[in-house]
């Protein structure tokens, strides 16, 4: 399939920047909502009489399930149309669902309500991976969608210490009653303020614009609007190269996934730490190890591309990859002053290949397929991270070692798949993408 491209002057920088920080901020929005039910672990399985097994289906799969599939759809769409509206209505979509978590009644309804979030959020990262791929030349955009990225580490870790203090002023008995929805548990009452604020978000994108499409298909290549399959087709034409960047980048997402999810459960059960004083302490250190990751990677990832050793975006996966793996360790030392601040070395690794292997998809696609390779790369990474994290340490808790109190050594196990798995997707994807590189990597800047 010959492909024949087209490109448009770059627009003000300074604009660029700050259409990242309204999409950063929008994936603040979206990751502090995932991430808080990792302090309610302990009311939410009180209150609905659930296993580790159950309530990690509802911190992951309930949620992975509509957002991956629906990605994929949503994509076809932003790859068509304003992207910037795909992501207005999306953010309004899960605001109001994740509000709606606060009245449910069951465990059915509160797996449902976390589906529809998931449809909501799936309009955000491919859409914003297209946009800002418009906004910014070549050279600076790995650490462009570094700082996007930052926002799933930045809602993580704000989740995680500034709800410990909310979790802890809660009572931890009894119901209140709310307007319209009733007599609800006192932990609900946190799905109400998280949700809300994101429907001011959704009106702050009313500020930025369209762009251009930069790398555009000619007409004269291909029809400007492309059918599914030959959408398909140029986003596989080198499956093993793009499956395997994705693949590695989904395990280090799978190490992020079950390792936010479980470590303040981890502190109260081994070290006997309150749930909100573990969230407050780990959520600063996973805010500063997260924020240092992500921005070396992105700033390291553009240096090698300055350096024209353009296969740079996937060396910093594999150099995330052996960190990982070396920090598998850490859940096991006795002493949590110790832990504590170690934690800061998987932060680090976790996410700072992120936004450049993200980097590397977008560049390797032309404009009109970038929604939908953004959309598949997400598919990928949440079905492995999000669905498969929290569920693989609640697995070897409840099924392997059939102790709440070995929550530790389901954590080293996390770790040491993640590190080694990604490691080997990571080796296999950049041996391919030395290969193709030449002839598809978008020079545009």
């Amino acid at each position: 399939m010959q492909i024949s491209l087209t490109g448009t002057e770059n627009p003000s920088l300074s604009y660029a920047w700050y259409v990242v920080v309204i999409l950063m901020l929008a994936n603040i929005s979206s990751f502090i909502d995932r991430q808080i039910l990792a302090l309610l672990v302990v009311p939410i399985k009180r209150d609905l009489h659930l296993t580790d097994t159950r309530m990690s289906l509802l911190m992951g799969l309930s949620f992975a399930i509509f957002y991956t599939l629906f990605g994929i759809v949503i994509s076809r769409l932003a790859d068509r149309t304003n992207r910037r509206n795909v992501i207005v209505a999306g953010i309004a979509i899960w605001s109001l669902l994740t509000s709606l978590c606060a009245g449910v009644k069951n465990y059915s309804q509160f797996f449902l309500a976390r589906m529809g979030v998931g449809v909501g959020e799936a309009s955000l990262s491919p859409s914003a991976y297209s946009l800002i791929s418009d906004y910014f030349p070549k050279r600076k955009l790995g650490l462009a969608l570094s700082i996007f990225s930052m926002g799933i580490f930045l809602g993580s870790g704000l989740a995680l210490a500034i709800g410990a203090g909310l979790v802890a002023n809660l009572p931890k008995e009894g119901t209140v009653e709310v307007p319209i929805l009733g007599s609800i548990f006192h932990w609900q009452i946190l799905f109400l303020l998280i949700g809300l604020p994101g429907l001011l978000i959704s009106l702050l994108l009313f500020t930025i614009k369209e762009p251009p499409r930069k790398d555009a298909l000619q007409e004269n290549a291909m029809q400007k609007k492309l059918s599914l399959k030959d959408a398909l087709k140029i986003v596989f034409r080198h499956p093993k190269t793009y499956l395997c960047v994705s693949l590695g980048t989904a395990f280090t997402a799978f190490a992020s996934y079950g390792f936010t999810a479980w470590i303040p459960t981890y502190f109260y059960r081994t070290f006997g730490w309150p749930v909100p004083k573990a969230g407050l302490y780990f959520g600063l250190v996973l805010l500063t190890g997260s924020m240092a990751g992500v921005t070396w990677g992105g700033s390291y990832a553009d240096y090698l591309k300055t350096k024209n050793i353009h296969h740079g975006r996937i060396k910093v996966g594999i150099i995330a990859a052996t960190g990982i793996g070396l920090s598998s360790f850490i859940p096991l030392i006795p002493n949590p002053n110790i832990v504590l601040p170690l934690l800061f070395l998987p932060a680090f690794f976790i996410a700072s290949p992120i936004g450049a292997c993200a980097t590397a998809v977008q560049e390797l696609m032309p404009n009109r397929t970038r929604a939908l390779a953004g959309a598949i790369f997400l598919f990928i990474i949440n079905i492995i991270g999000l669905a498969f994290g929290p569920l693989t340490v609640a697995f070897f808790t409840d099924s392997i070692f059939k102790d709440e109190s070995a929550i530790r050594f389901s954590l080293v196990a996390l770790l040491v798949i993640a590190g080694i798995l990604s490691f080997i997707f990571y080796i296999i994807g950049i041996r391919g993408y030395k290969k193709i590189h030449p002839t598809l990597i978008l020079h545009n800047g």
